[in-house]
């Protein structure tokens, strides 16, 4: 990094990511070493992940996710709905009017309103029962686990070594613990690959708990999901069993603080 970088710090649910403008293209993505030490939590910014905003040719904007352990990732549900936020602070999108933008799994739906930004995630066409588990993918992988407790389980323990089983893909997956409040209304904890420990609240986490759960039980196509951080709300069409369209992810997604650092940064 050759020259000063002004970055903004957004969080959705308590999921919190910095991000950066980069429709100039400054931003060096391929540095994991930079990247890393911005999300770190002592001598960083401190972030579960850090985001890039880059122009499109088709569609509003483009957004390119990065873990905070430095390496670009697949989709991120409550980062798209920052994402989100930040265009609309940018004078990108309009509030209340639909408009699309580009992720790494394909083009997502979205509309900003103050305090609710609703974002539409990827179909689900397939849920694997893996002994008792569901296993799926909602532009992430996950892997649900329903338990009756889900504030005694140990989710960084658990989670780190479900996560890195070989039965879940070579790239391992993210991991939830779910309970079931009522039909409609969940409680998820989850455990985030490449953070590498339990997260306040994961959007396609939440969307998998959801998705899960009506495979399952089958009772209702409108769920509130209680979060460390807040609280989601995912509704959905199922025209056939394990087969879901029209999956919309809603809640808040917050600015919380700009800022800049210089050249000197990762030498301090």
């Amino acid at each position: 990094m050759n020259q000063e970088l002004f970055f903004y710090k957004y969080q959705g649910t308590g999921n919190d990511f910095v991000l950066v403008d980069n429709r100039e293209g400054g931003f060096p993505a391929g540095d994991e070493a930079l990247i890393r030490a911005l999300c770190h939590r002592r001598f960083g910014v401190g972030a579960d992940g850090l985001m890039l905003l880059e122009d499109s040719e088709k569609q509003r904007f483009s957004m390119r996710y990065f873990n905070s352990d430095g390496r670009e990732s697949t989709m991120c549900g409550n980062g798209g709905r920052c994402m989100v936020a930040f265009a609309f602070d940018l004078g990108l999108v309009e509030a209340g009017k639909s408009f699309s933008f580009e992720a790494i799994d394909g083009l997502h739906e979205a509309v900003y309103a103050p305090g609710a930004i609703r974002l539409k995630m990827v179909d689900v066409h397939e849920i694997k029962e893996m002994d008792g588990d569901c296993f799926l993918n909602t532009g992430s992988p996950h892997l649900v686990r329903f338990c009756a407790q889900p504030d005694q389980v140990d989710v960084p323990g658990l989670g780190r070594a479900l996560r890195n089983d070989p039965a879940y893909g070579k790239g391992g997956c993210n991991v939830n613990f779910v309970g079931r409040k009522t039909p409609g209304f969940l409680q998820v904890r989850t455990y985030e690959r490449g953070v590498e420990d339990e997260t306040w609240s994961c959007g396609t986490g939440c969307v998998a708990a959801v998705l899960s759960d009506h495979f399952l039980h089958g009772e209702t196509s409108a769920y509130r999901v209680t979060v460390q951080g807040g609280e989601l709300q995912v509704s959905f069409v199922s025209p056939a069993k394990g087969r879901y369209s029209d999956i919309w992810l809603e809640g808040p997604a917050r600015f919380v603080f700009r800022g800049s650092l210089d050249a000197n940064f990762l030498l301090k």
